[in-house]
């Protein structure tokens, strides 16, 4: 498969994880630019179009990273959300059909030393993780079984097969692979933006808005929904601009304070207090106020978990768009003077 094709296929239907602290945890390997990475020729050009040279591509990796993996290549966690088992720096899963090409790709990269890296690396549950069960999207029962099975009594995956897992993708070959998929990922949206932004600047907002929107639920809205709001956001009487708004971070306050969503409890009141003042200063301009209408219009399509992390998704996009905001409780400026 090629990597634009293994991008597809690892990042088209991701889960959004929530990561308890977002910040780097000790002990594992960060995701950063190390030496030995390649990116493609071809790919790092049409990148660099957009402003994402070398050092701007494993940026915005690391980037990705905090919020999925608190920074790290690996971070393994078990069936919390109804993925199986999530890992790697994207959280690949085996729920969504996205850990299988991850795993095939690494071991295709191997070649001849497949067999000898992977009883080093994993000789307890290697044969499960790349048996033929575990290599089908969706898994076979036999695999399923034996993945919960590695779950300890509190429901997160046993030391043994996180030790193991964390070792796999911490492996230099499994950077690669994960910087080969990531890149792939970021041509897929370079296309996209050249479609939803199209005949504007691409500017870096746009991109990190980008790719946390293909990370988190794998498409953009389509031509007609874009053209049907912008339609209505020209048509739409200035007096009306900032209640629009508003109502927008009133349904995100409301939604965050229902039963059944996640990963928000410590962010959406700061936000809301924070947006609303933003509001208030005139500290929005054009582009952000659209792309908080394009975050709104795809946030609450948002269908993992049936709508479990649409303020998340929200919560994490507002706050690229803004520069203000709280994701897993790590605050990022302040408009309101609150420290």
């Amino acid at each position: 498969m090629g990597m634009l094709g293994l991008a597809l296929a690892v990042m088209i239907q991701a889960v959004p994880q929530v990561a308890p602290v977002p910040l780097p945890a000790p002990g594992c390997r960060r995701v950063r630019e190390e030496a030995f990475l390649r990116v493609d020729p071809e790919a790092a050009a049409r990148l660099a179009e957009i402003g994402l040279d070398r050092a701007a591509i494993f940026e915005r990796m690391a980037e990705t990273a905090i919020p999925e993996t608190m920074g790290c290549w690996a971070m393994p966690v078990g069936n919390f959300d109804s993925q199986l088992v999530s890992v790697g720096m994207s959280q690949w899963n085996y729920g969504t059909g996205s850990l299988q090409p991850v795993l095939a790709a690494w071991k295709k990269r191997l070649g001849g030393r497949f067999g000898r890296t992977r009883k080093m690396l994993a000789p307890v549950y290697g044969k499960l993780l790349f048996s033929k069960a575990c290599l089908k999207v969706p898994v076979k029962d036999k695999c399923r079984e034996g993945i919960l099975a590695a779950h300890g009594a509190d429901g997160k995956l046993n030391p043994v097969i996180l030790a193991e897992l964390t070792a796999i993708f911490e492996s230099d070959a499994m950077l690669q692979v994960q910087t080969d998929a990531y890149v792939a990922l970021l041509m897929d949206v370079r296309a996209d933006l050249l479609r939803v932004f199209a005949g504007q600047p691409i500017t870096m907002r746009k991109v990190r808005w980008a790719i946390d929107t293909k990370i988190q639920q794998g498409f953009f809205p389509a031509d007609e929904d874009l053209a049907r709001l912008r339609g209505k956001l020209a048509a739409m009487p200035e007096a009306e601009r900032w209640d629009r708004l508003r109502a927008i971070f009133a349904w995100y306050e409301a939604l965050s304070r229902t039963i059944d969503q996640d990963g928000v409890a410590r962010d959406y009141a700061w936000n809301v207090a924070q947006w609303r003042c933003m509001i208030d200063r005139g500290m929005i301009d054009p582009e952000q106020y659209e792309m908080l209408h394009l975050t709104f219009i795809r946030s609450r399509t948002a269908v993992g978990n049936s709508g479990r992390w649409q303020a998340l998704t929200f919560s994490r996009r507002g706050k690229i768009v803004l520069g203000i905001g709280s994701v897993s409780g790590k605050r990022d400026g302040d408009c309101l003077g609150t420290g």
